[in-house]
């Protein structure tokens, strides 16, 4: 998701006072934050936002039932977009995205709101597993401004937008659309709020970004894994993000509860 910092051409060494040139700690920290999100592929991405996506597109189709059958007209149309849905996680499941992007592909023309949204996110998917990203980014755009669609399932999508081409996107662009998501107390203020966090990074604006990355670590809600990486990063800024060193040490195993030495330990 974040950029690369751009290297020099050969033979010419980088000018820490060329305007814009970014100075080597902040390629340093660019590097940082490569490494961490070059390694979440999609399924780490699931495992991370569990609880925020319901456990995967199958526990989301469970989650949008009580909605269809509130909106659904009639008890057939009701079975028809469950078929409809089912089939295309048969297909997914074999592996034949476009199979399952043709079975949703009529929910998402004369669909309920809620079938439509979950439509739309299972085409989004199979695109992101055929290559086409362009499409998957118009597909999340698509279930972001509909007003009919359940607000969640918005802001879920509009994360999933950004993140899809984040390399493509200006930083400011970035902050204006997901600053009202990246705020504690926020179901998603984790994966938006690192959004954010890397936006302002990459703006420049490092106080920002620490302060940032450190509420992220200190939200008990969010993952630990993703608490963990803010915690580096903050400090790595110069933000010191650790409230309880000592608890902290006992959730990294390196004291046990209680916080008493482990034996053997120099007193």
């Amino acid at each position: 998701m974040a950029r690369t910092p751009t290297q020099p051409p050969a033979g010419q060494e980088p000018r820490d006072d060329a305007p814009g040139a970014p100075s080597r700690e902040d390629e340093i920290l660019m590097r940082e934050i490569d490494e961490a999100v070059r390694q979440e592929d999609t399924t780490q991405f699931l495992r991370k936002y569990g609880a925020v996506l319901g456990g995967g597109f199958a526990l989301l189709i469970a989650a949008m039932l009580g909605y269809w059958y509130w909106d659904s007209s009639t008890e057939t149309g009701l079975e028809r977009q469950s078929e409809a849905i089912i089939g295309a996680l048969d297909s997914v499941d074999a592996g034949d995205f476009a199979g399952a992007d043709e079975k949703v592909a009529p929910l998402v023309e004369d669909g309920s709101p809620g079938a439509r949204t979950v439509a739309r996110f299972l085409q989004a998917a199979s695109a992101l597993e055929q290559g086409e990203q362009a499409r998957a980014v118009e597909l999340y755009a698509a279930i972001a401004a509909d007003p009919e669609a359940p607000q969640p399932m918005r802001d879920l999508a509009l994360i999933r937008e950004i993140s899809t081409n984040f390399d493509d996107r200006e930083p400011a662009d970035v902050i204006a659309r997901l600053e009202r998501l990246a705020v504690p107390g926020n179901a998603f203020f984790g994966s938006a709020g690192e959004l954010v966090a890397i936006a302002h990074l990459e703006a420049g604006n490092r106080d920002e970004a620490g302060a940032l990355f450190a509420e992220i670590s200190k939200d008990e809600e969010i993952p630990e894994t993703l608490r963990s990486r803010a915690r580096q990063m903050a400090g790595l800024l110069g933000v010191d993000a650790i409230e309880d060193v000592e608890k902290l040490l006992e959730e990294e195993g390196v004291l046990p509860v209680g916080g008493a030495a482990p034996a053997g330990a120099a007193q």
